[in-house]
């Protein structure tokens, strides 16, 4: 018995050390990568708003399509700027060499079909060092029928994905895909300067919320970009070429480019399917110290 587990024990510390190996591999990797990058200029009034240790938390009148009826709910978007651990993967505790500067979105959306409630969220991280795509994004969907989790993480040339799913054709799976530009940090890209999207064609993988939604394939499609100034905001909008879906998001004209509403439609089984957020109220405030039950009056204020 003690001869199996000592032959155990030395498998796993080769298994670990051979991990240990490819790891810094792919950290040196990504470094070349990344001083390649452009560097990104903040301008003052971005870095007075958003390093002033508060978060920004807006809610939003949800109008959602799911199962070919529309579903009054709401959103939430959190941004918030923090250190990234580009190791580890996560928020940094610490201060360290690996660290990026972030730019973070949270979005939440709830709502119930029929009997039941739907809770999606979806967090998104995106570099403010360099003019970067996306770090990680990681996206889940609970509901009575079970729920879900995706998460896609950026290692030079590609994503690694990673998928968890009560469905059994999905269940788990362990993917890459190519790394272009995400949906999902669209809206954080608007929130520095909207005029410097980039616009016609591109590719672009879609909003994980959606592909777990749809059930789509994980993958960069063509896509055409367009902005333009409008009345009272711009508008940067999204046509999938193959996807029969356009997105398009709503913001202020003058920093901090706040998102107004946004709109998303596509085609479902024949018909068109169309969900929206449009803005109910913003609060400036550190809400991760707001944890006492005085505070709940701050949610009454956000219409939540």
């Amino acid at each position: 018995m003690n001869k199996f587990l000592y032959i155990a024990i030395a498998l796993i510390i080769t298994s670990c050390n051979s991990k240990t190996s490819s790891t810094n591999t792919d950290h040196s990797t990504d470094n070349n990568r990344l001083e390649s990058l452009e560097d990104l200029t903040l301008t003052q009034d971005f870095k007075d708003y958003w390093y002033s240790g508060k978060a920004e938390i807006s809610s939003y009148e949800l109008s959602q399509s799911r199962y070919g009826e529309m579903r009054d709910g709401k959103s939430v978007m959190i941004f918030v700027t923090e250190p990234f651990n580009t190791v580890d993967e996560v928020k940094a505790d610490n201060p360290s060499d690996d660290n990026r500067p972030v730019m973070k979105l949270n979005v939440t959306r709830n709502f119930n079909t029929g009997i039941y409630p739907y809770s999606i969220m979806s967090s998104t991280f995106l570099p403010l060092d360099k003019k970067d795509n996306a770090i990680k994004i990681s996206s889940s969907i609970q509901e009575w029928c079970g729920h879900t989790y995706m998460q896609l993480n950026q290692y030079d040339k590609v994503y690694d994905v990673s998928l968890f799913s009560y469905f059994q054709s999905e269940q788990e799976d362990y993917f890459e895909v190519e790394h272009v530009m995400t949906e999902n940090q669209i809206p954080v890209q608007l929130r520095i300067d909207p005029t410097s999207m980039p616009t016609g064609d591109l590719k672009l993988i879609p909003s994980l919320e959606y592909l777990r939604l749809k059930h789509v394939e994980t993958k960069p499609y063509e896509a055409t970009a367009s902005f333009r100034e409008i009345e009272d905001g711009y508008l940067y909008s999204v046509r999938y070429k193959d996807l029969d879906r356009i997105i398009a998001f709503k913001t202020q004209k003058e920093a901090p480019y706040k998102i107004l509403s946004w709109m998303e439609r596509y085609n479902d089984n024949g018909q068109p399917a169309v969900s929206t957020g449009t803005l109910i109220k913003t609060l400036n405030t550190p809400y991760w110290s707001q944890k006492g039950s005085e505070y709940q009056v701050l949610r009454d204020s956000l219409q939540l």
